[in-house]
């Protein structure tokens, strides 16, 4: 396994980054494809959630929105397997912005509302931002659904 300073990351799942960057979904894709079993084999559940995650973030990307769903489901299983809840806050916002985006603002809110407040359990300098968040996805719901009162 050819591993480079980029975090301990294998070099397929650094060399992935610049193609999604530029626009070149399926090329990361073939790279993230090839890290995962690597991370895997190698028993790295960070890197393992890293590359889902950013698997589940190329195929958001690609408006393949259950399939990302799919992908941060399992990064999500084993940020709480380990316990990390920063992380978890991290995952849970992106599922958070796909329910918005599909118009789920009922499920986007409720992941929003455990964002903040696994961001608030460990101090996250996104909480401000997420609180912010949860406040507009909120005002939408209730603007979308006038029997829905925001909390």
């Amino acid at each position: 396994m050819i591993v480079s300073g980029c975090g301990g990351l294998p070099s397929s799942q650094q060399n992935s980054t610049p193609y999604r960057a530029l626009g070149e979904p399926q090329r990361a894709l073939e790279y993230y494809g090839q890290s995962l079993p690597i991370t895997r084999e190698v028993g790295d559940r960070a890197g393992e959630t890293v590359t889902l995650t950013s698997i589940g973030l190329v195929y958001d990307g690609l408006g393949e929105r259950q399939r990302a769903l799919e992908y941060f489901g399992q990064a999500l299983l084993i940020r709480r397997e380990v316990g990390d809840r920063a992380g978890e806050a991290v995952t849970r916002y992106n599922v958070a912005m796909i329910h918005r985006a599909r118009g789920e603002l009922g499920r986007a809110v409720a992941e929003l509302e455990q964002v903040v407040e696994l961001d608030r359990q460990v101090g996250h300098p996104d909480l401000q931002s997420a609180t912010e968040t949860l406040r507009r996805v909120r005002h939408e719901l209730a603007s979308s659904d006038p029997g829905h009162r925001p909390r």
